[in-house]
């Protein structure tokens, strides 16, 4: 493999191959190839799978709350081709693709392109490596993709957006509990309080505990500065859609 490319590429990788016939083939089109069994194809076969377990372990790890429903909507939207192209392009992996001259010769590469370097350069991580150094590449890579669409995925669920910022800037799970309770058995409402860590967020009062979390969330996400004064009232009207009077109690 030519050196100069090979250092170019370890560099944007960030990892260094003991064999680097494993990253040519990664790197090299099927329109360049002698024959297409040369090409990154099956390694993109295999990066597809390698991918989908990093990041099927990793969203499992991080969002505990999550249903499978949710997690298998995020780790889709993660795992596209839109992404993955995405991030071959603002890593500048894409540039290092070895390709033939009809493709060389346009202005910009096809996503699908982008898309598949991405997917065979972690599958020449994974089998140069192991999965730990292909599970550092696509973490470092992927990342903030995750935070992006999972802030864009929940825009109206606090406890899912503020969970994410907690886990960021504050390294622990957001733990939600019921302080107190007011009214008839038929129309209760709820103080909620949550937690992460030692620390205590202001709590907040609702007709169910869903919404009383909701809302604890939104406090939450305003004392840590991710919201502001203006948008957490505008949800809370949203959220709720009556203001309280200060006691628990609710008033249309």
């Amino acid at each position: 493999m030519n050196p100069d490319l090979r250092a170019r590429a370890e560099k944007v990788l960030g990892y260094t191959f003991r064999n680097p016939d494993l990253l040519k083939e990664g790197l090299t089109h099927a329109s360049i190839a002698d024959n297409r069994l040369e090409s990154n194809e099956r390694m993109e076969f295999l990066g597809d799978a390698v991918l989908d377990l990093i990041m099927c372990e990793a969203l499992y790890r991080r969002f505990p709350l999550y249903q499978e429903g949710d997690l298998t909507k995020v780790k889709s939207a993660v795992v596209s081709r839109q992404t993955c192209a995405e991030v071959a392009v603002e890593t500048e992996l894409s540039g290092l693709l070895i390709i033939g001259r009809g493709i060389s010769g346009k202005h910009s590469m096809p996503s699908s392109l982008a898309a598949a370097v991405y997917e065979s350069v972690v599958a020449a991580i994974y089998l140069d490596g192991g999965f730990e150094a292909a599970k550092e590449y696509v973490l470092r890579t992927m990342t903030p993709k995750v935070d992006e669409i999972v802030s864009a995925a929940h825009l109206n669920n606090y406890k899912a957006l503020f969970q994410t910022h907690a886990q960021r800037l504050l390294g622990g799970t957001p733990y939600y509990e019921v302080l107190d309770e007011k009214g008839p058995e038929h129309s209760k409402c709820f103080e909620v309080g949550v937690t992460v860590g030692h620390r205590r967020f202001e709590p907040a009062w609702g007709p169910n505990k869903k919404m009383a979390e909701q809302k604890a969330a939104l406090m939450a996400l305003r004392e840590l500065g991710v919201m502001a004064e203006a948008e957490v009232d505008e949800a809370l009207e949203e959220v709720t859609g009556t203001v309280s009077n200060g006691d628990g109690d609710y008033d249309d």
